[in-house]
């Protein structure tokens, strides 16, 4: 496993990993965007800077998108779950940022406990009135203080 920044080259395999990433762990949420359409915006995503991907046998496998100390996505193909590929793109993230911020769904029990593991804590929650999905959710937080 290696990590490096995000090519634009990469925004296909990005995109190929979130959309196996939402289908397998989030599949209770709307489907609301065209595969095109989720090409062009991790293709914007990647071209902004702030990812990096983790890469697998030379396959990208992971991302992490940050965005100032804002997480903004954080996805492993499944095919590669509990291969430590999250553990290290997080690790990154925090090496590098004294604190860092992010949303979850309250449904996805499993990403909610990986992040506990990594020292983040649920700072409020909401009804999912403001997000796209109208889902509910949690904002967590981790800091070295």
């Amino acid at each position: 496993m290696s990590l490096r920044p995000a090519q634009p080259a990469d925004a296909a395999a990005v995109t190929k990993v979130f959309q196996a990433a939402r289908d397998h762990s989030l599949a209770f949420l709307p489907k609301l965007h065209t595969d095109a359409e989720d090409h062009a915006f991790y293709a914007r995503v990647v071209q902004g800077g702030g990812v990096t991907v983790a890469e697998a046998d030379g396959a990208v496998v992971g991302f992490l998108a940050l965005s100032g100390n804002e997480v903004d996505h954080l996805y492993v193909d499944p095919a590669h779950h509990r291969q430590g590929h999250g553990s290290a793109l997080l690790r990154a993230a925090q090496a590098a940022n004294a604190d860092l911020e992010l949303w979850v769904f309250q449904r996805n029990a499993g990403a909610i406990a990986f992040y506990e593991a990594h020292g983040f804590a649920i700072t409020r929650s909401t009804d999912g009135a403001d997000n796209e999905e109208h889902e509910p959710d949690h904002r967590m937080a981790w800091s070295l203080r």
